[in-house]
């Protein structure tokens, strides 16, 4: 994927996808979805994080930074290869006051894993030679990360999700012997979740190739730090600052800024640079070939934690007390590069941002990001106003961090909005297309939309808010009658106009190519 190519996509996690099963997965929407980002000139599909959740539903706190998420398994095509009866009962549409639907996790997660656990069953009793043959060579392929995750997750399930450091001592530090009784006792645990990475990772490959073949590239999204409870941190603990009894000393966050008067304290332990350094990178590199074998090209979130990181004392409740480190900076890229090649890496290069960082993010090539949203509290010069952006960008309207545009207009200052408004040529009734329009035109490469925007969606539809656990973050979704025609047909349009996309979607026909006039 060449991230310096003039395109544009939308952002939309899996999860948010239509679907009878309670939340958005590989099925048949996905295909849906980028037939319609076709139809309407888009190149790129933006994911969020596809591993496993975490506390809050969140995707940036998962238990393993190379699995995939079980609830991503789309259940038809273990129907279609006689695995799994087609349930009899489906999670029933929840919706909340406003009509939205969402995801209910407490109600989608066991009812899921029940229905793979029956397929698993039933790939058990029922597969072929030719499918035993292809989970065995993907697992022994995969071993490198695979056999940890998978004896992490059944020893998590034998002891009833206890995190590890509470698992039994010679577990928790992994002795050899215990190790290898372990892998004997839940023998079969451990296959079944070998067979549903297997299961994610086919599916997930399968509708990147299907994108691809219809002109769309996944844009994925790589979380700069694992949770605390995750198989990396079990697997390596020497990777990272933990005391004797494996906590962390300290942790990752940002200090206090205008989002926050106390900052937010993320809980990540952090990682030992010097040791990841001394073994030439290994963890990363393998971290990002497993990326870029799910996705095109992917987001780097919290890019400037490369450049220097906040650390903060775990016995802090807050991240008011914190200091700034120096980070492992170009020298980690360059080790990954050497070993895998260019990298297609979007630098997430927001908030507190200092020279280093876009030092860092310029030496490497990578385009990094602005925000429409936050153009407007300043004044003619601000550096997310397009007529400011250079070509290496990626322009959004917003992200899964902010509000819906229409959101972000009647909660914007009066000053914000007469600013906006002006400079946008827009109301409130049409702030969203007036983003986009701007975004589209500006000279930045890239120009990507939430679907909420598209969809011109008030405040409810947004997808998370930060430093808040509340139901509604992560659990949006979409239904196929909210898109309608319009929202498409407009889209296309503009993408067309704006060298985007494809020009015949104006309807005016592709204009002669004719030799330039003879110099005289």
């Amino acid at each position: 994927m060449n991230l310096h190519q003039r395109a544009s996509g939308v952002l939309l996690h899996i999860t948010s996808l239509p679907g009878p099963h309670g939340i958005g997965d590989f099925g048949p929407a996905a295909r849906h979805f980028v037939d319609w980002l076709a139809s309407c000139g888009q190149r790129i599909w933006q994911w969020l994080p596809t591993t496993p959740i975490g506390p809050g539903n969140s995707p940036y706190q998962s238990v393993s930074a190379f699995a995939g998420s079980p609830l991503m398994v789309a259940l038809e095509p273990l129907v279609e290869r006689g695995w799994l009866t087609a349930p009899a009962t489906v999670p029933p549409p929840n919706r909340d006051a406003n009509g939205i639907e969402r995801v209910d996790f407490g109600a989608v997660i066991p009812w899921r894993m029940a229905q793979l656990r029956a397929a698993f069953a039933g790939y058990s009793a029922r597969s072929t030679p030719a499918d035993r043959a292809g989970l065995a060579a993907w697992v022994q392929g995969n071993a490198d990360w695979l056999d940890d995750y998978a004896l992490f997750m059944a020893l998590e399930t034998a002891h009833a999700g206890q995190p590890w450091w509470l698992w039994p001592a010679p577990l928790r530090a992994r002795d050899a012997a215990a190790l290898s009784a372990a892998r004997a006792q839940h023998a079969g645990e451990i296959a079944f979740w070998q067979w549903v990475q297997w299961c994610f990772d086919t599916q997930c490959v399968a509708l990147k190739a299907y994108a691809n073949a219809q002109g769309i590239s996944i844009l994925g999204d790589l979380p700069i730090f694992i949770a605390h409870h995750s198989a990396d941190c079990w697997a390596r603990p020497d990777l990272y600052e933990l005391d004797e009894h494996f906590q962390p000393t300290v942790v990752a966050g940002v200090p206090p800024d205008d989002l926050g008067p106390e900052g937010q304290r993320w809980g990540n332990p952090m990682y030992r640079w010097d040791r990841m350094a001394a073994e030439d990178w290994a963890w990363w590199t393998a971290r990002v070939k497993r990326m870029l074998h799910q996705a095109d090209a992917f987001r780097i979130d919290h890019f400037r934690g490369f450049a220097g990181y906040y650390e903060i004392p775990s016995s802090s409740p807050d991240a008011r007390t914190g200091q700034w480190k120096k980070g492992p900076a170009k020298p980690l890229f360059d080790a990954i590069s050497k070993a895998l090649g260019e990298l297609p890496i979007v630098a997430e290069d927001l908030g507190f941002i200092t020279p280093d960082v876009h030092e860092l993010r310029d030496a490497l090539g990578y385009p990094g990001m602005k925000i429409l949203q936050f153009a407007f509290g300043s004044d003619g010069e601000h550096e997310f106003l397009p007529h400011t952006y250079r070509r290496d960008v990626v322009v959004y309207t917003g992200t899964h961090d902010n509000d819906t545009a229409h959101g972000w207009w009647q909660a914007a200052p009066e000053r914000e909005r007469r600013y906006a408004g002006t400079y946008l040529a827009c109301g409130a009734h049409d702030v969203h297309w007036a983003m986009i329009r701007a975004a589209l035109n500006s000279v930045a490469s890239l120009a990507i939309f939430p679907l909420q925007d598209v969809l011109g969606l008030p405040s409810p539809h947004r997808m998370n808010t930060p430093g808040t656990l509340g139901d509604a973050n992560w659990t949006w979704r979409f239904d196929w009658p909210m898109v309608g025609h319009e929202p498409g047909r407009v889209l296309g349009l503009l993408t067309a106009a704006s060298g985007r996309g494809r020009f015949d979607l104006l309807g005016v026909g592709v204009p002669e190519k004719k030799p330039p006039p003879a110099s005289y």
